[in-house]
């Protein structure tokens, strides 16, 4: 059903005041818009004009929730902490302020039977206003012939320190042409920083530096640069050493003979 801008306004508000103190930002668009940037194989079945917000999460994020999270959490059935961290923060805020409304919520990591995602999340950012999605499209004669070169975000104010986490899609509110869509700022604008930004994120893209292509007002702490840049199988022991899960026979053994 069509609702009203004021309506619109205060799903997204009410969205973004709940989740702003977690350390998230939140952007509202149109299924349509994002339909008509991706392929036929990746469109969302919903009408054009459904209202549909994209979740992203900034630095502050992993102090403010990521690890309060951790120190409540029972760790039973948990794969990925951040990703089960995101999901429970969210979800917990669609039921307590849209109980009555149906809401999907389709998280970054979440893919179809085909193994594609269930969404392209920087295309949606890009829609969205939320960040702009510098492909090689972007670059006039691009000097790597036919070499495939991914894409990537950049965020006007947080360069590349920040993660697409979700996308909620309200399936009974659609909004008219009083929701106008929003260009994200074109932040690397030069054609050589545009070749310095893919070439750092495809060829270089462990050390981060393609995250500083712009100044950033904030960037991740020593320790959560220091939980992603370690590889997930080794999180958990990770976290051990942090003291945010319990030790393991062998090394609860370990740190008695140190004793």
């Amino acid at each position: 059903m069509a609702t009203s801008c004021d309506n619109v306004e205060n799903v997204v508000g009410t969205l973004r005041e709940s989740l702003k103190s977690l350390g998230f930002e939140v952007y509202p668009f149109k299924i349509g818009w994002y339909n008509a940037v991706v392929s036929q194989a990746h469109h969302l079945q919903y009408s054009e004009d459904t209202l549909a917000v994209v979740v992203l999460s900034t630095p502050s994020m992993f102090e403010n929730l990521f690890l309060p999270f951790l120190q409540g959490c029972s760790w039973k059935g948990i794969r990925d902490p951040i990703d089960q961290c995101v999901a429970h923060a969210i979800s917990t805020c669609v039921s307590e302020h849209f109980p009555d409304q149906s809401v999907d919520i389709i998280y970054d990591y979440e893919v179809l039977p085909s193994r594609k995602p269930k969404f392209l999340a920087q295309s949606a950012a890009h829609v969205a206003g939320a960040a702009r999605y510098y492909q090689q499209s972007d670059i006039q004669d691009p000097p790597w012939e036919n070499k495939k070169m991914f894409g990537v975000c950049i965020h006007p104010r947080l360069g590349g320190w920040f993660a697409i986490r979700a996308l909620l899609v309200w399936k009974d509110v659609e909004v008219g042409e009083e929701m106008h869509q929003v260009a994200p700022a074109d932040c690397v604008s030069s054609q050589e920083a545009r070749i310095e930004l893919l070439e750092r994120f495809n060829f270089h893209w462990q050390d981060w530096t393609y995250r500083n292509i712009i100044p950033a007002e904030e960037s991740y702490s020593p320790r959560q640069q220091e939980y992603f840049i370690t590889p997930p199988a080794q999180r958990g022991a990770l976290l051990r050493q942090w003291g945010f899960l319990p030790k393991t026979d062998s090394e609860a053994q370990s740190s008695i003979n140190k004793q």
